[in-house]
């Protein structure tokens, strides 16, 4: 059975004709870097992850990373030669600047070789998306020594980050965090503390480990307003760039997890004897903000792993449900077994994966697409605009990216029956892999509260509401052509019921139990709505494009599917969204209990 192999035409498609990467590679930034070595560049990371990373997946599902007596951590057997694979090929470094040893692409060329990377194999992927994360941070708010120190290695890979933020009591309440930072003469921090749930906190395949930690500093204020964040290298750098001693953080234990077994998810202490020496990023008391640098693109980059498991299941559930044989599909010769493919129960999964990836994956590189706008165009009113849409487009990236992510996984394992309930077919892994993708970065309803509380009041709802009469503006477009009318219909529907929600949630918007009760179920809706948007653009964009009339007829199959059968639950949530928060908060402990 195949194991995996990177969806080329659809992502140059997304790149090319739906995010317009052409334009954005004409901008100064990105003189140095030639939009026609995309394709082969995207060709050549696909057959690297396809021949490199996707053969140690379940490999490395089966034997995990392990915790050695001395406190090192141990990768699966592959990975080491892998990853520095990886570093000596540059695919770490294509979409990050080449005054750090990048390879000067925009950001969405990044997301779709991290696509592929997740596809092939997401436990190994985690590594170098948490050292993107922490090179963010120290890219926006470290001072130019700290620059000069870490980035170039982090970019290239020989060196990875972590994100230090969760603490044994704290969870998802940053603002709880106990790790002490204490100032000393010569402008370090000595850092005391422990951390959990850190991702390739400790391992065997890169020189150094860059860590990011959330501490407090002496006196500083409660909650997060008192954070600050500190670069923890595991072995100090000196002046030169040489490692010297190990600094004073040791891995105390690994997880044992669900999924993704072959990433060491690690607790760490800092501090056990001397203290670990920590460098401040920026100003005390500002670590949340520097943060947030990381996590805004660590969540887009987890709702990716969501399309990412997603992908590879289903190209898995296509080959087995033509490979097959049972039951005796409508029209097919008595006596005959049909490929289950042939089934209207099984076609109706497998298209329901198809439309959703493909919405998925258009969804998540505007999201990108619009980082590398807000960044780059030459006009200050276009940066602005697209900033204002990459926040916007973020809660849904994450949340509607992980939710279907988990449940287009485990729609694989009904379409292999009681073979995908059994791990040595390989895809279970996915959804096991995928579980962890709604709690990541944020869980999906921290996201539901990030949309409602804070992405749909920006520019007083200006933002939210641009987006609504985009995907308004469409309808003339579509009605000019036949084939395409449907989704002008089933789209003007959806949209109708989603500006009735946002009005609602507007008004209500002083009620906090009223909107936070409908907050899950409206990011939901919301993203339905977008998802239905991309597919009927890019429909459009289909029949307006060079490609064959059956690249054409497939582009508008998927999305007249995903539209006319798919985007209708948005009527459905809307009496969720606006329902009676008070009946849903009058449950008890004591209720529920009966």
């Amino acid at each position: 059975m195949t194991i995996y192999s990177a969806p080329l035409s659809d992502i140059e498609f997304s790149l090319n004709s739906f995010v317009d990467l052409p334009s954005i590679m004409k901008y100064d930034h990105f003189g140095e870097a030639d939009h026609s070595m995309v394709s082969d560049l995207l060709a050549e990371a696909g057959r690297f992850m396809t021949d490199i990373f996707a053969p140690l997946n379940k490999s490395g599902d089966n034997e995990g990373a392990k915790r050695n007596a001395d406190g090192t951590v141990s990768t699966p057997q592959g990975f080491i030669e892998a990853y520095h694979a990886y570093v000596e090929a540059g695919w770490g470094a294509v979409s990050f600047d080449t005054g750090f040893g990048g390879g000067g692409f925009p950001f969405v060329v990044g997301i779709a070789i991290q696509e592929m990377m997740n596809s092939a194999n997401m436990a190994l992927s985690m590594a170098p998306l948490l050292t993107q994360g922490a090179i963010d941070a120290i890219r926006h708010h470290g001072d130019e020594i700290q620059k000069m120190t870490y980035l170039p290695k982090m970019i290239t890979g020989e060196w990875t980050g972590t994100m230090n933020l969760t603490e044994p009591d704290a969870g998802s309440d940053v603002g709880s965090v106990r790790t002490k930072a204490v100032p000393q003469a010569d402008g370090t921090y000595r850092i005391y503390g422990t951390k959990i749930y850190i991702t390739f906190g400790e391992h065997d395949m890169a020189d150094n480990i860059i860590h990011l930690v959330l501490a407090r500093t002496p006196d500083a204020p409660a909650g997060t307003k008192g954070i600050s964040c500190f670069i923890v290298p595991k072995y100090l750098v000196g002046a030169d760039g040489s490692l010297g001693a190990k600094n004073d953080v040791s891995c105390v234990s690994i997880e044992h997890k669900l999924g993704i077994k072959a990433s060491p998810t690690c607790v760490l202490s800092f501090g056990d004897n001397d203290g670990a020496i920590g460098y401040l990023i920026g100003e005390e008391n500002h670590g949340m903000q520097y943060m947030f640098t990381m996590m805004n693109q660590a969540r887009l980059s987890v709702g990716l792993e969501g399309l990412a498991l997603a992908e590879r299941a289903y190209q898995q559930s296509l080959e087995y449900s033509v490979l097959r044989h049972q039951g005796r599909a409508p029209g097919a010769p008595a006596g005959e077994a049909s490929s289950i493919i042939d089934h209207p129960d099984v076609k109706r999964m497998l298209v329901t994966m198809k439309s959703t990836i493909e919405a998925l994956r258009r969804l998540l590189y505007w999201n990108a697409a619009c980082i590398d706008v807000a960044a780059h165009h030459p006009d200050a009113a276009e940066r602005e605009k697209a900033s204002d849409l990459a926040a916007l487009l973020t809660p849904l990236s994450k949340g509607w990216g992980t939710d279907m992510g988990v449940a287009l996984t485990g729609i694989a394992i009904q379409i292999h029956g009681g073979m995908g309930f059994i791990e040595e077919t390989g895809v279970a892994q996915h959804y096991r892999d995928a579980r962890i993708t709604t709690i990541y970065e944020g869980t999906n309803g921290i996201q539901a509260m990030d949309l409602v509380g804070r992405k749909m009041g920006l520019k007083g709802g200006a933002v939210l509401g641009g987006l609504l009469d985009e995907i308004d503006a469409l309808d003339a477009k579509l009605i000019k052509h036949p084939e395409l009318e449907s989704l002008a219909s089933a789209l003007q529907s959806a949209l109708k019921s989603v500006r009735g929600t946002t009005q609602w949630l507007q008004q209500n918007g002083t009620n906090q139990v009223a909107v936070l009760s409908g907050a899950t179920p409206y990011l939901t809706q919301l993203s339905t709505l977008v998802g239905g948007y991309v597919m009927a653009r890019s429909a459009h964009l289909a029949v307006h494009s060079e490609m064959s009339a059956d690249d054409i007829s497939a582009k508008v199959a998927t999305a007249r599917f995903f539209c006319e059968q798919l985007l209708p639950v948005v009527h459905g949530l809307s009496s969720s969204i606006t329902g009676d928060g008070d009946l849903l908060m009058s449950f008890t402990h004591d209720t529920l209990s009966r």
